[in-house]
């Protein structure tokens, strides 16, 4: 049978779409930022802890629990310092991005009144330094702070939002020379107390999600920074409402600060909010204020599963008595694996100065404080010890250990989107973000996405789409309703959902069946058994097998294949490939190579031109080449289409089963969403995977004709096709598959889609293609779909698979928030089907950079 690989691990030939190519050149459309410059990869500092503070609704006490930390964290003495005063100096950093109700209600202004007052109750105290100030706020709100002069003056921020920076300080001098400080910070209030998102529309004060974290990010920078090294540091950033309510875009709070740029479609009326490399997902651990009346057990809880879904810690859940002993149940459905504190009841007279309830409080927030430092201490201990544990007991795939120093490996704290938190050790401790840039082994798809639609008759009417909270909540859904049940003979709606979606899509016009298994090498061994049983039948093989007029055959069956295709890891997959680095002694000493291995032409772009690479057996050969438009290519070894489009042919006329290995560039990964609409052709078998599940969990399928199916087809289940896994078609995995096909081909939900012409629109930018293409440093490159690869210019044993040659362009890549993986001296980006095209330009520019340093550096060997 023939077997078309596109699942090429290290040496991927691909399958190229003229008509894609034609498109790219008729219309390369791009994205530009809105009025926002590319921002600086975040990079959080661990030094000094910081904590979110999330409540389960709104008027819980969130500002209370706040003020309670400030007073523990500032003005309790120390008892393991080693400083001569018995206050040494500590900041506690308060910062509340949105406040509603302002002025006349204001959380940072409480705690600053808050703490001065009980500061000056105590007896011993330290100097305390006070700060509480006010950014921004709409125009309605600066109108009740500011003089007619100085609203005069004050600069206009977006649409109704003023530039206040009004502040407000306080000193209280106590024991010792040590000046400790609380700096209080409101980002953004409007004037009506309400909902964060009506306040906004009301008062023509609508802030972005990006200017939410970008003003975040830099009150963060500023505050922890300062006095680092000599002051102890403790934040905290409360939010507003409950965990679910809408901030001032509608993006619900827990969403909101996972959010991302926004960027708008200049050929379109959508503006996109985009996860990238620059954006700012503050997934800090947090403290729940909970809710101590009658139902509060279940608001308390729906919001703890809201933050776990989408990934944050909670260190502990407080919330004040009410009298139904509500910590009893909340206990045990946490299983201790969550403090739980409670705080006396809050006096409701409103001339209460509280400071009595304070005191009596005193315990509880101390060991609030001390619950935070100490889950922060362990955390950091765990990162910083990860890499030296991982080295002691993980064999890591693809890796030579002895080439892997514990300080080159990555710690990775999270992921959001396209993006690691990765954990750096050096120096300052810190969280930074790099790109993934190999799709985690080609199985990524998702950012962290969602759609804002521009309403011409109000403001902005937003649909949030989180992919990735789509999927772990459908797939909790799953797991709750399914956990696993088995497959043969049975059926439940996942696994339903999923074969259809395949049928009409991938395997639209020539797939009737679908065979689950677990990773794109089984499901190459699938697709194999199919192709000899299809073979053997139209041949009358099969026919002689079951007469017994065999005994004085001698069957061989081999495949016809492509050079350099890799179709997987598992012996039989590995037998359908040529030799390679993977299939010789030392990795595989049962390889035969089963197989006619055909050296196909490749296409790559060298110098700005394209061009064609023919194998020898085709150099006698007169080939004239006339007005070839191909403007993009895909992984590492582009195929010529023609070349594949007439084996495919070829084959049919011989009744010869054709495979397609898809398993990497199924589902968009090349521009459409099979290769099969690129080609021309359709196979008699596929193999999908890496993509299927919006790569969150492992699941792989064979598609087949019924001609295929039928070959299998009889009365004695021995004439069945006797192959399964223990987790075939898992309802887990069929859920995600589901809703990642759904989602990768709806324009509503990727606006990448060209629905008319059922294509992503171009991802690479062009002019910098072509830039790169001809630098120095650069032998071959293609670009298709997701994928941009290219081949660095290295001979002798800075070559091949085994090269360590790129490994210093690699490190300074990642250093610049871009996480690679070479396949030797050849190198490539992969972005998602979703993914910005300025982000896949700012990768380009990145690239480009590193090279310019890369070069340099080997001209400086080459000299000396």
């Amino acid at each position: 049978m023939l077997l078309l690989s596109n699942h090429h691990r290290h040496r991927s030939s691909l399958l190229p779409l003229l008509r894609l190519l034609h498109h790219r050149h008729r219309s390369n459309q791009h994205f530009s930022t809105l009025s926002h410059p590319p921002l600086r990869p975040l990079d959080v500092p661990l030094s000094q802890p910081t904590y979110m503070i999330w409540s389960s609704n709104t008027s819980l006490g969130k500002t209370l629990v706040s003020t309670g930390l400030s007073s523990s964290f500032l003005l309790s003495a120390s008892s393991s310092s080693t400083s001569l005063s018995l206050f040494p100096s500590k900041k506690f950093l308060y910062l509340k991005p949105i406040q509603t109700g302002f002025p006349s209600d204001s959380d940072s202004r409480f705690l600053f009144n808050k703490l001065s007052s009980l500061s000056l109750r105590r007896q011993a105290r330290p100097s305390l330094s006070l700060s509480d100030s006010v950014i921004y706020s709409s125009v309605s709100a600066a109108k009740s702070v500011l003089s007619d002069k100085l609203q005069a003056q004050a600069k206009e921020f977006g649409s109704g939002m003023y530039n206040l920076n009004i502040r407000e300080v306080n000193e209280n001098s106590g024991g010792g020379e040590a000046v400790s400080e609380l700096v209080c910070k409101t980002l953004f209030a409007w004037e009506e107390a309400v909902s964060p998102h009506l306040a906004a529309e009301r008062e023509s004060g609508v802030v972005g999600d990006s200017e939410v974290l970008e003003m975040l990010d830099k009150c963060l920078r500023e505050g922890l920074k300062s006095d680092r090294e000599r002051m102890e540091v403790l934040c905290v950033v409360e939010t507003a409402g409950g965990v679910a309510s809408p901030g001032p875009s509608g993006s619900l709070q827990c969403d909101l600060y996972r959010r991302v740029i926004v960027c708008r479609d200049s050929n379109s009326n959508f503006v996109i909010i985009m996860f990238s490399e620059e954006v700012r997902p503050f997934r800090f651990p947090g403290i729940l204020i909970g809710d101590g009346r009658l139902g509060g057990i279940s608001g308390t809880i729906s919001a703890y599963e809201s933050l776990k879904l989408r990934g944050y810690d909670v260190v502990a859940v407080v919330f004040e008595d009410h009298g139904l002993v509500n910590e009893v149940p909340l206990m045990s459905y946490l299983r201790n694996r969550v403090p739980v504190l409670v705080l006396p009841p809050i006096p409701q007279d409103s001339s209460n100065d509280l400071m009595e309830w304070f005191d009596a409080s005193h315990n509880v927030f101390n060991s609030l404080k001390d619950i935070m430092l100490s889950a922060h201490s362990k955390r950091i201990q765990r990162l910083h010890d990860m890499a030296k544990r991982a080295g002691e007991v993980f064999w890591w795939p693809f890796t030579q250990h002895g080439l892997v120093p514990e300080e080159t490996v990555t710690i990775i704290d999270s992921r959001c989107g396209e993006n690691f938190s990765v954990y750096k050790g050096q120096d300052i401790e810190s969280i930074t973000q790099q790109f993934d840039a190999c799709a985690s082994w080609w199985t990524q798809g998702p950012d962290a996405a969602l759609q804002v639609t521009l309403s011409q008759m109000t403001s902005f009417v937003i649909e949030i789409l989180w992919f990735q909270t789509e999927l772990a909540r459908d797939m909790g859904y799953t797991a709750a309703r399914f956990g696993h049940v088995m497959f043969p003979e049975n059926v439940y709606e996942p696994a339903l959902e999923c074969a259809e979606l395949l049928l009409d899509g991938v395997g639209k016009g020539w797939a009737s069946r679908a065979y689950f298994s677990d990773n794109g090498s089984t499901a190459i061994e699938i697709a194999l058994k199919m192709a000899f049983r299809k073979f053997s039948c139209d041949h009358g093989i099969l026919l002689d097998f079951l007469n017994n007029n065999t005994a004085e055959r001698v069957i061989k069956l081999k495949v016809l294949a492509l050079k350099g295709s890799y179709h997987g890891d598992t012996l039989g997959a590995m037998e359908a490939q040529a030799p390679s680095s993977y299939t010789g002694f030392l990795q595989q000493p049962w390889y035969t190579g089963r197989g006619l291995f055909l050296d196909p032409p490749r296409v790559f772009m060298c110098n700005s031109k394209w061009d064609l690479s023919l194998p020898e057996w085709l150099h006698a050969k007169i080939v004239k080449l006339q007005d070839m438009i191909i403007h993009a290519a895909g992984g590492m070894h582009m195929i010529d289409p023609l070349f594949q489009r007439i084996l495919v042919n070829e084959c049919r006329n011989r009744k010869i089963p054709v495979i397609f290995d898809e398993v990497f560039t199924g589902f968009w990964r090349l521009g459409a969403e099979t290769a099969a609409d690129m080609l021309g052709c359709v196979p008699d078998i596929a193999c999908f995977g890496k993509l299927l599940t919006g790569g969150v969990i492992p699941l792989a399928v064979t598609l087949a004709t019924d001609a295929v199916f039928d070959s299998f087809v009889g009365d004695s289940k021995l004439k069945a096709l006797l192959h399964g896994h223990s987790y075939s078609a898992h309802a887990m995995g069929c859920a995600a598959a589901a809703k990642s096909i759904k989602w990768f081909k709806d324009p509503q939900t990727n606006v990448n889609i060209i629905s008319e012409q059922k294509l992503l629109r171009e991802l690479w930018d062009l002019e910098l293609v072509q830039q790169i293409s001809s630098h120095p440093a650069i032998r071959r490159m293609v670009t298709l779909g997701t994928v941009c690869a290219l081949e660095l210019q290295a001979e002798g044993c800075n070559a091949g698979y085994g090269s360590l040659y790129a490994s210093s362009l690699l490190r300074k890549l990642r250093e610049d928030g871009v996480y690679m993986r070479p396949l030797g001296h050849v190198i490539y980006l992969m972005c998602g089907p979703c993914t910005s095209p300025e982000l896949c330009r700012q990768l380009l520019i990145k690239l480009h950079r590193g090279l310019e340093d890369f070069n340099r550096v080997e001209e400086k060997v080459r000299a000396c």
